[in-house]
C-alpha cells in the first residue's frame, strides 16, 4: 500500500474511535494529496473507525476545483461530476464533502485534511456561543496547537454551497492573517482540521475538543474569560513555541 493511503487509513480510525467521540456510523470524513493533480478521499457511507484502502477513493483535483464555479448544478449533475472525477471508474463513490477536500489540499503545506463532528465541539457549534468559540483563545496551548483563531464558516447547506462557503471565508482569513488556518469550524455541523501530515490533524483536532470542554465548563461559572489579542499574538509568535511546534511534528502555521 502506498505510504500515504497507509497514514491516512491509520488517521481515519483514530479520528473514528468510538471513545473520542468525533464521529460515529458513516460521520466524518478525510483526505490526503497524492500528487498536484490528484487526492484521496473517504468514499460515502465509509466508517472512519474501521476504513481500509479500499475504502479511499482517488480523484482528479481540476475537476472538483471546475465544480465550484457552477452554481447551476442539480443534485444529479453534482453526483456524475464527483463520479467523473474519479480515477478509476470502478471506484466507489468519493463523499459529497469532496470538493471541499480538494479545495483544501491545493493550499500551501496541506497534505492531509480531517473533518469530523466532535460531541464536545458541537455543542457549541450548534450554540449562539459558537463565533466566539472559533475566533477567540483561552488558553496557550490552545494557541499552539489550533492557531491564533478559527475560520468560522455560518451554517451552510452540505455539498457545493458549502465548498464555496468554506473556499470564500479561508481565503478571507488568508487575507487577514497571512496563514493558513489549523482549523475551520462549521456553525450546526463540525470542524475541520488541516496539517501538513496527519499527526497535525489528529493534534489540531484533539485539541479543539479539550478547548470545547474548557469552554462550556468557564461557561457554567460565568465566562469563559478569553485571552487579549496582546497575549494571543504573544503565544503564536514566540519563538519557543515553535520550537515546540516543530517538535510535535505540527508543520507551520
Amino acid at each position: 500500500m502506498h505510504r500515504t493511503l497507509e497514514e491516512l487509513v491509520a488517521l481515519s480510525r483514530d479520528l473514528g474511535r468510538e471513545d473520542r467521540e468525533l464521529a460515529i456510523l458513516g460521520e466524518g470524513n478525510t483526505s490526503a494529496r497524492l500528487a498536484d493533480d490528484q487526492f484521496t478521499v473517504k468514499s460515502s457511507g465509509a466508517c472512519l473507525a474501521s476504513l481500509s484502502a479500499e475504502e479511499l477513493t482517488a480523484c482528479r483535483v481540476a475537476p472538483m476545483l471546475a465544480l465550484l464555479d457552477q452554481k447551476q448544478l442539480s443534485d444529479a449533475q453534482t453526483h456524475d461530476a464527483l463520479m467523473a472525477a474519479r480515477v478509476d471508474p470502478a471506484a466507489r463513490k468519493p463523499s459529497i464533502e469532496s470538493v471541499f477536500h480538494a479545495w483544501l489540499l491545493t493550499l500551501e503545506g496541506v497534505g492531509f485534511v480531517g473533518h469530523t463532528h466532535p460531541l464536545a465541539v458541537n455543542q457549541i457549534l450548534c450554540s449562539p456561543r459558537a463565533r466566539d468559540f472559533s475566533e477567540r483563545r483561552m488558553f496557550p496551548d490552545e494557541i499552539v496547537i489550533c492557531g491564533a483563531a478559527s475560520v468560522f464558516v455560518p451554517y451552510t447547506d452540505p455539498g457545493l454551497p458549502l465548498a464555496r462557503e468554506i473556499r470564500d471565508r479561508t481565503r478571507a482569513y488568508l487575507d487577514k492573517q497571512g496563514h493558513v488556518p489549523r482549523l475551520i469550524l462549521l456553525q450546526n455541523h463540525g470542524l475541520i482540521a488541516l496539517g501538513s501530515n496527519p499527526a497535525s490533524v489528529l493534534a489540531a483536532t484533539l485539541m479543539a475538543v479539550k478547548a470545547a470542554a474548557i469552554f462550556q465548563g468557564a461557561a457554567a461559572m460565568g465566562g469563559p474569560t478569553f485571552l487579549t489579542p496582546q497575549h494571543v499574538e504573544r503565544i503564536a509568535g514566540r519563538a519557543d513555541e515553535a520550537y515546540r511546534q516543530q517538535q510535535l511534528k505540527l508543520g507551520a502555521s
